[in-house]
């Protein structure tokens, strides 16, 4: 693990309902020259069980989509808003991901990559300080500052609503696609140039 090793947060206690709910802490995964930094809100069953971000269904619907704009899991790093499991797999609250808050910001810095992918509502709104339409917003980019560094933010929507609206896939990939670009991900198709849009 080398240097990413100290961003591994091992002990933390300041979330209750969290320390009851998980069964270990689930840190980021994915090299740390990563040019995409891809951020979900929170482990789920099959990742509290396994100590690795998006593992289960959504893993697998995020696999696909990477592959299908040249990408594969080992090119990005990936994370969550928070580290810990919620109860019933419930949003985590405002309080919870302040708490955590914290760990993403340095493990953003350290990594300082070309884009930050936000999987899903929660993360967006937590990274942008805004209320997000995810369905209607995906794919767009915004700049944001995030402890004082200015950082790009794209909005796409969780792998997962894929699997319950089909009509979601495209949204999906047209947003991962986009992140390709900006990221200047060789084989990305568009030949945009990274300040597109901007």
């Amino acid at each position: 693990m080398g240097e990413m090793e100290d961003l591994c947060v091992t002990e933390c206690t300041r979330c209750p309902a969290l320390v009851d709910s998980r069964s270990r802490i689930v840190n980021g995964t994915g090299p740390e020259d990563a040019d995409m930094v891809f951020v979900g809100e929170g482990p789920g069953a099959q990742e509290d069980a396994d100590g690795e971000p998006f593992v289960g269904r959504s893993g697998t619907v995020l696999d696909d989509g990477l592959r299908t704009v040249g990408l594969a899991r080992d090119d990005i790093r990936i994370t969550n808003c928070v580290r810990c499991r919620p109860p019933e797999n419930r949003d985590p609250h405002k309080a919870e991901l302040e708490n955590c808050r914290g760990y993403l910001e340095r493990e953003l810095d350290r990594l300082d990559p070309d884009v930050i992918v936000t999987l899903g509502k929660v993360p967006s709104e937590h990274l942008l300080g805004r209320s997000v339409a995810v369905t209607k917003e995906a794919g767009s980019v915004e700049d944001v500052r995030i402890e004082g560094t200015p950082r790009r933010v794209l909005i796409c929507i969780h792998p997962a609503a894929t699997l319950y609206d089909r009509s979601q896939e495209e949204t999906f990939e047209n947003a991962l696609q986009r992140a390709a670009e900006l990221a200047d991900v060789e084989g990305s198709e568009g030949g945009q140039t990274r300040l597109d849009g901007f």
